[in-house]
């Protein structure tokens, strides 16, 4: 079963529970504001993944951060804002047991059906 992590009202995260649902994929939606995360799985995640994947650059909470703060950030400070706002990670991550993905766009879409096909 595959267990998919992000924020319930993110339209990402109801594209991606809804196709999954459509190709009759079991799943587990982890909702990170309502179920929390744990630092050792994040960290996890960033180890496997890398920061750049992981830290979502583009949403509203990363650009109201201060500019000192966004270019001081280390791996270990970027952890901790990830953990006190999870709107900072990019979302869905998908969790294969084994693996993870991160993202839904169309290329992520082609690679997850893959992943699919290849039984995992």
């Amino acid at each position: 079963m595959i267990t998919v992590y992000g924020i319930k009202n993110c339209d990402t995260i109801k594209k991606a529970l809804k196709w999954l649902t459509d190709q009759s994929v079991a799943h587990h939606f982890h909702d990170f504001r309502k179920d929390g995360l744990e630092r050792q799985m994040l960290q996890g995640w960033v180890t496997e993944l890398g920061l750049d994947v992981v830290l979502n650059k583009r949403g509203t909470t990363w650009r109201k951060l201060p500019d000192a703060e966004k270019e001081s950030l280390t791996e270990a400070t970027a952890i901790d804002l990830m953990l006190e706002q999870p709107a900072m990670i990019k979302r869905p991550v998908f969790d294969f047991g084994d693996h993870r993905r991160v993202g839904f766009a169309k290329k992520d879409v082609a690679e997850i059906e893959a992943l699919l096909q290849s039984g995992l």
